[in-house]
Parts: C-alpha cells; sequence; structure tokens
C-alpha cells in the first residue's frame, strides 16, 4: 500500500492510516468536528491543504472520516486516490443538499439511490449511452435500516449533482425540472462520487441533510450546518460498521 500519493493531496502522517470506511462531508472542519464528537481515540492522519483527515474507532470499529472539498472535481480527486492508493474500500458521502420539492424541510435526511448529472465527468468512462451512476445496494439497505433503528424517516431516491452552485442561465429552470422529474435533492458531489466507486470496482453511498429550500428559502446557517446534521451522522456511522 502506497502512503504518499503521487499528487501528494494526501500524505500520511507517521505512524497512521485510513480505515477500510470513509466518511466525507465536503467541509474539512465538518470532518474534524465528527471525528471529535462521534471517534474514540480519533488520530490525524491527513492536513495537507488543509483537507483534514481522521481515523478512530465507533463501537469500536475503525472508521476515517476525511473532507472533499465542493464540487465533483474536488471529491473525486480525493476519493479515487482513497480508493487507488490506501486500499479504502467504501466511502460515504455526508454532506448538505438543497430540496426542490414542497413537502420538506430542513434538516430532513435522504438516502441517494442514483444520481442525475450535469457534469460531464462520466464521460471518461466511455459507455456508449447514457451511464447511471448509482450507490451500492448492501449500503443502501444497510442505511435505511439504521435509520429505522433511529426513528428517522428518511426518503430515499434519485438527486441532482450540478456542477454550478450559481447557475449562469436562470431561464434553464434547473430546480424546477428536477422537482418535476422527482428528484429528492440538488447538490454538487454525489454522482461523482458514485462513477468514481464505479469506475474503481469500489463502493459508495450518499447521505444528505436538507441545508435549504429552493422555493420557500429556509435555510441552515454554515455554523449549524457544521454541528447540526446529527441524525444524518448516526445513520452513517451504523451504516459504516455494518457493511462489510
Amino acid at each position: 500500500m502506497m502512503n504518499v500519493s503521487p499528487s501528494a493531496c494526501i500524505e500520511l502522517k507517521p505512524g497512521t492510516h485510513v480505515a477500510k470506511t470513509v466518511l466525507m462531508p465536503g467541509d474539512p472542519l465538518r470532518a474534524q468536528a465528527v471525528a471529535q464528537r462521534y471517534l474514540d481515540k480519533p488520530v490525524l492522519f491527513n492536513d495537507v491543504r488543509n483537507m483534514l483527515g481522521f481515523t478512530g474507532l465507533y463501537q469500536g470499529q475503525e472508521v476515517s472520516v476525511m473532507g472533499s472539498g465542493m464540487g465533483i472535481p474536488s471529491l473525486t480527486l480525493y476519493a479515487y486516490e482513497l480508493y487507488k492508493f490506501f486500499d479504502v474500500d467504501k466511502i460515504i458521502r455526508i454532506g448538505s443538499a438543497r430540496r426542490p420539492g414542497d413537502d420538506v424541510k430542513v434538516r430532513d435526511v435522504v438516502i441517494a439511490m442514483a444520481a442525475s448529472t450535469n457534469s460531464n465527468y462520466g464521460r471518461a468512462i466511455d459507455i456508449p449511452g447514457t451511464l447511471a451512476p448509482t450507490a451500492d445496494w448492501e449500503m443502501l439497505n444497510n442505511a435505511v435500516q439504521a435509520a429505522n433503528q433511529c426513528g428517522v424517516k428518511a426518503d430515499v431516491g434519485t438527486v441532482y449533482t450540478s456542477d454550478f452552485f450559481y447557475y449562469p442561465d436562470p431561464q434553464a429552470r434547473i430546480n424546477d425540472k428536477a422537482k418535476a422529474t422527482g428528484h429528492l435533492a440538488v447538490e454538487m458531489e454525489t454522482a461523482g462520487l458514485y462513477l468514481t466507486a464505479m469506475s474503481c470496482g469500489k463502493r459508495a453511498l450518499s447521505i444528505l441533510t436538507i441545508s435549504d429550500h429552493i422555493f420557500t428559502g429556509e435555510a441552515l446557517s454554515a455554523q449549524q450546518r457544521q454541528d447540526s446534521f446529527h441524525e444524518m451522522m448516526e445513520i452513517a456511522l451504523k451504516t459504516a460498521i455494518s457493511t462489510h
């Protein structure tokens, strides 16, 4: 196993390692908060470019947590290196998303079964036609069971992964179209993670908390996003230790 990636975006500190399962929030400070709040004996394994990564124990089993940055290019860089260079088997995205539906509120949990996207990232895989990036079934099933155990109503379905946070053409009505086609959330990373897992022969799942509502304007603050996603975390950690 290599300890240093060719691009040096992840460089293990002496005596540290990455667990087989990695939880990935976008914000490295959220990764730190997760490690400190949920993991026993967390150890910092990476701080290159301040993309903090920690390995610790949850209910006696090793789990790592590391930031991914925002958007498909950033997440897929780190996901690819974790899969290919650090022998990681499973990545669970724990992120925030926007919700286009009418019957939702902030802090609702969404488990992404599949992801539509406007990104060209999947074209590099070069499968004729349309490639449909999906979650690992066992991880998805375990997450649904974990949500039930936690008493959390988690919606399961397709999300829309966009390369744009600020879409340049408002007349395109992307959010309206996502709503009309039944997408449960709009975010910026899930399709890239699923495509990377597929191309690497690995496993992935995306669990999201709704941080703001597209049409009502209801939203969490940046600090609330970092600190308040407890239900999503419980589901993700239970999924991490129950998937083998």
